[in-house]
């Protein structure tokens, strides 16, 4: 059998105040994960509207590797035992087929992280 690409997106929730720690975990979490075989790629948002609330947009290669063997990497250790202490409700994964992919990369517009967060630039 031949495994199939999917989709993660989980939604988290942070208790006020605690949105800087998170994104300092895992952060280097996604530095990390994007070299992995089954990886290709992943998007982490921050809800315009409530600051606590993140979604994170994975897609993957296979899911029995993902499960079995990417999350329980040692990379991903420190953010799975603290994430627990931060949410104020148990996040939610879900997983989706993927059926279409549309990118723009001549668009111009870039995701760069500075040392005052996360700006969006044109290049």
């Amino acid at each position: 059998m031949n495994p199939k690409p999917f989709v993660l997106l989980t939604t988290i929730h942070v208790k006020p105040g605690c949105e800087e720690e998170f994104l300092s975990l895992v952060h280097p979490v996604n530095d990390t994960m994007r070299h992995e075989r089954t990886f290709v790629n992943t998007v982490l948002n921050q809800s315009s509207d409530d600051h606590t609330l993140f979604m994170l947009h994975e897609t993957w290669l296979d899911r029995d590797d993902f499960f079995l063997v990417q999350m329980t990497r040692d990379y991903r250790q420190e953010y799975e035992a603290r994430l627990p202490a931060l949410l104020r409700e148990p996040r939610e994964m879900k997983i989706f087929e993927p059926l279409r992919s549309d990118f723009v990369f001549q668009s111009g517009w870039h995701l760069s992280e500075t040392n005052e967060g996360n700006k969006h630039e044109a290049s």
